[in-house]
């Protein structure tokens, strides 16, 4: 299972322990095949930039046209 997304998506990986909060930054660049990974990515909480593989416990919300999030699947290989 890999994740899909394009440039402006929100990449959010959950916390792993308790009291532990989410991280999410936007999506720059999609540099993998297929909308797949790497993305280069700005994380929100300091605005630096990096390239991420994101592991099973990320997952990529995108905007609808009404500004609200949109699930974005998994797709399967």
């Amino acid at each position: 299972m890999s994740l899909r997304a394009k440039p402006g998506d929100r990449l959010i990986i959950k916390g792993h322990h308790v009291g532990e909060h989410d991280q999410d930054a936007e999506i720059l660049r999609v540099l993998g095949d297929d909308d797949g990974p790497p993305f280069e990515v700005r994380w929100s909480e300091d605005g630096r930039v990096s390239r991420i593989y994101p592991g099973t416990d990320a997952v990529v919300e995108r905007f609808g046209p009404d500004g609200q999030p949109e699930f974005v699947p998994a797709s399967h290989p």
